[in-house]
Order: structure tokens, then sequence, then C-alpha cells
């Protein structure tokens, strides 16, 4: 088994468009009118959610009419926000086909499926023409991808000149094991975190420059807090990103965290250009 086939089976569910509804309509939501605010407790996977993508997508530099290819889609929740709130017209492309399933169904559900599609493929492979897009982003995609070369020269081949590249993704801090499960990887031959010198080397290598680097390591952890206090003797609710991690979402929940307070990974943010 290749690295994206053990990615995709990582991710796979089985019947994920069926649990996602149903917990919709345990949450009290209107199947029929569902809003981008209704769908965010589950198809914003990755540290911060929502709020991370709304930060995400202001320093990104977002546009009306904007052609974004959206890597590692999943759920399509970051395409649905910039579709709705910056008028972009995005493409997204993930390894797993139900994923892509779900997202697209989901972006018809709230009015948004001529803006967005969604496909299955591989991100160093992308099926798309040269000068495609005007930009592209990943967000906590990067893990699950072996040749973080390849993928850059790919989405370099893609994408127009002067075009935007942003990246949110978990990476090395530190040296160090890592506790698995974590939400991306059952173990480390499917976990491939590097470190933001790594990624800085190889986007450069592809012809493309950093413009801007951020640690997210203090918003991950005060992301953790709020998580804890809002778990405090609360039931767990019916919408959420356990619906993704399947049985144990506790134990890749609690490892991510261990990981990151112990210094070793933390999600960090890239602001890119096209040379």
């Amino acid at each position: 088994m290749d690295s994206e086939q053990a990615v995709a089976l990582h991710y796979a569910h089985g019947s994920l468009e069926q649990a996602i509804l149903n917990a919709l309509a345990a949450a009290g939501k209107d199947l029929d009118h569902l809003s981008l605010k209704d769908l965010a407790p589950v198809d914003e996977f990755h540290i911060g959610g929502r709020q991370a993508t709304v930060e995400f997508a202001a320093r990104f530099g977002a546009r009306p009419g904007m052609r974004l290819l959206d890597i590692g889609c999943g759920l399509g929740g970051a395409a649905r926000y910039f579709a709705q709130e910056h008028a972009c017209l995005v493409t997204g492309i993930d390894l797993s086909g139900e994923y892509v399933g779900v997202a697209n169904m989901l972006a018809a559900r709230i009015g948004l499926g001529e803006r967005i599609c969604c496909l299955q493929g591989s991100a160093v492979e992308l099926p798309f023409a040269a000068e495609s897009f005007d930009g592209a982003y990943m967000s906590h995609v990067g893990m699950n991808i072996e040749d973080k070369g390849r993928l850059f020269r790919e989405v370099r081949r893609v994408l127009t000149p002067s075009g935007l590249i942003g990246i949110y993704d978990v990476m090395r801090q530190a040296a160090g094991e890592l506790s698995y499960p974590v939400p991306w990887a059952s173990g480390a031959e499917s976990s491939f975190v590097a470190d933001a010198a790594t990624y800085r080397r190889l986007l450069a290598a592809a012809g493309i420059d950093v413009l801007e680097e951020r640690d997210c390591r203090a918003f991950a952890l005060e992301t953790f807090r709020q998580m804890r206090a809002r778990a405090e003797g609360a039931p767990p609710a019916p919408l959420g990103l356990h619906i993704l991690m399947g049985t144990n979402a506790g134990a890749k929940v609690r490892n991510m965290m261990a990981n990151v307070t112990a210094g070793l990974i933390a999600p960090t943010e890239l602001i890119c250009r096209v040379r």
C-alpha cells in the first residue's frame, strides 16, 4: 500500500453523508435550509476551525472573482467560506471520494453549487491545465503528503504568474517521537510532518517565495483551552469532528494536544507568491 492509499484509508468512513445529515437533524437544523454557520462544527477539520479559516482568508488576501484551488479540500468547509464570504470560485481536490461527494452535496444544500466543484484526485498530480488558478491554499494537508517538493511544483504549474499560495499546516518545532493516533494519521507510516524550514526550501526550489510566516502555537493552545472548557460537564454535541474521526476521536484529539503542548509540533501559516 502506498502513502496515498494509506491516507485515503485513514479517512474512510463508509456512510459519512448520512451520518452528517443525521447529526444536523439531531442538532435541530433544517436540512432544507442549511447555512454556512450550521455546517461549521463538522466541516472545518483543522485546529481552530472556522475562526482559523476566517483569519487565514484575511491574511491570504482573497478577493471577489478569484479562481482558487483548495488542496485537500476534505468536506469543503474552507471552500464554502471563500465562496460565500469572499465571492471566490473554488475547485477542491481530495484523495477521498467519499469526502468529495459530501463536499459537493453540502455546497449544493447551501446554494453554492455553482461556485464550488470538488474532485477526487492527487495533489501531486493535479488534473488541471497550466495557469488555471489565481491562488491555492491548503489547511492541515501537508502532514499527509510525503513528496512536498512535487506538490509545490504542481501547485506552481497550475497557478497564474504572481499567484498566491496559502498554507496552514501542522509543522515540526522540535525533534521527538509523536504520540499516535492523531487526527491526520493512525501511525507514523502515513504522517509526514515537516518543519517550516523544509517547507521554505521546497517552496523556493519550486519557484515560490514565502511572504509571511506565522507560528500559531499560542492560538492552538488557546483553542485547546476553550475546547476543554466547553467539554466540562457537557454531553457531546451530535454535530462535530468526532463524526469524521471515528470511535477513537478522543485519543486522536488528546494526542494532538499533547504533541503541541510538548512543543513538538504546532500549526504554522505561510503566505506565499509565485515568482
